[in-house]
């Protein structure tokens, strides 16, 4: 799989609100009510995660969750990020999240 141009990134992120690059991966930050809630997010993105043999750098604090995916084998960002970022919108959209 070969990384996405840097054109091609930012425009597939106009359809991803809230995401942007950061050090070279695509980031986003969510806020849920409290933990619980934060960690059943975390457990579906897992599931994803696993399906799709592509799995997140992620950190979690209480309801505070930062999610970066990046293709390592690719030394890039490529498709396989923006279908799971996809997928992770997805299921945010379940809880209050920002």
């Amino acid at each position: 799989m070969q990384p996405l141009s840097d054109e091609t990134i930012q425009e597939r992120l106009t359809f991803l609100e809230g995401w942007k690059v950061k050090d070279k991966k695509l980031y986003r930050v969510y806020h849920f009510t409290d933990f619980k809630e934060a960690f059943a997010f975390m457990t579906m993105v897992a599931m994803a995660a696993e399906e799709l043999n592509h799995h997140p750098e992620w950190y979690n604090v209480y309801n505070k969750v930062e999610v970066y995916l990046y293709t390592h084998d690719a030394n890039g960002i490529t498709e396989k990020d923006f279908q799971l970022a996809e997928r992770i919108e997805s299921y945010a959209s379940y809880y209050t999240s920002e």
